[in-house]
């Protein structure tokens, strides 16, 4: 669907240079950029990327707050 919309000129410029940088149109520029700002504003999408950083965290250990946990956990008075 074609449409028309107003951009402040700097920011334009700024979307034609990375739309030449990555080799894309910038109708393909514009619709990658509308996308993404939608699908981080729909509340289903949020939990869902939250749950797939989760899953992701879950599943690799973090010596450093391993550490930082055991150390809390020694200066608590039980």
């Amino acid at each position: 669907m074609k449409t028309a919309v107003s951009v402040p000129e700097p920011l334009f410029r700024r979307a034609e240079a990375l739309a030449r940088r990555l080799g894309k149109t910038r109708s393909a520029l514009y619709s990658d950029a509308l996308a993404e700002y939608v699908a981080r504003r729909e509340p289903h999408m949020v939990t869902s990327a939250l749950n797939d950083a989760i899953e992701v965290a879950a599943d690799e250990p973090d010596p450093w707050l391993d550490a930082a946990a055991r150390l809390a956990l020694e200066q608590t008075e039980w």
